[in-house]
């Protein structure tokens, strides 16, 4: 029996590639070696219920391109999401929040993310996702991240964590994410 990557179990390499994003985003070096970086992998039916969700949250909010990335999400075989959880300041009272010491950095609820952060605890979520994308690219596999599919994973409580990004990703002849 054929499929769209010939004699590839291709369910089987689509949870070994999006886990292989999961491993370098885990990996990828935490300021102090402190880890804060909440990793979650969606599939078949959570993986629809966020494109849904997140048509429906632009419709309701007025916020364009949720409909167009939702559309992307849906047509998605997984999606890896890339958060912050229960981040701790540095303790370098360096400012690069917002505030002049950590002690001010209090988090707190937002409309669509909870904040401040710690400026490093998000680069060191950065470097995590640009790990997980970066394997994404050694495997050739197109992806896109994506900041709306964070806020509604967050919203509707597919991951626990206070900032959050999403990468789908998509193994077919053309890259779903661009032209869009």
């Amino acid at each position: 029996m054929s499929n769209e990557l010939g004699y590839i179990n291709y369910e089987d390499t689509i949870r070994n590639a999006v886990e292989l994003m999961a491993l370098s985003a885990r990996t990828a070096p935490k300021s102090a070696g402190e880890d804060f970086v909440e990793i979650k992998i969606l599939y078949g039916d959570e993986v629809i219920k966020l494109g849904e969700e997140m048509i429906k949250y632009g419709i309701e909010n007025n916020k364009r391109n949720f409909d167009r990335d939702g559309e992307n999400v849906k047509n998605s075989p997984a999606v890896l999401l890339i958060g912050l959880k229960d981040a701790q300041t540095l303790g370098l009272d360096c400012g690069a929040c917002g505030f002049n010491s950590c002690s001010e950095c209090k988090e707190h609820s937002g409309l669509e993310f909870d904040g401040p952060q710690c400026a490093f605890r998000i680069l060191d979520m950065g470097i995590a996702i640009g790990s997980a994308a970066k394997m994404a690219g050694i495997l050739s596999i197109d992806n896109r991240i994506m900041y709306r599919a964070g806020v509604v994973a967050k919203r509707i409580g597919l991951i626990d964590a206070s900032f959050v990004m999403g990468i789908p990703f998509s193994v077919t002849g053309k890259n779903i994410y661009f032209d869009r």
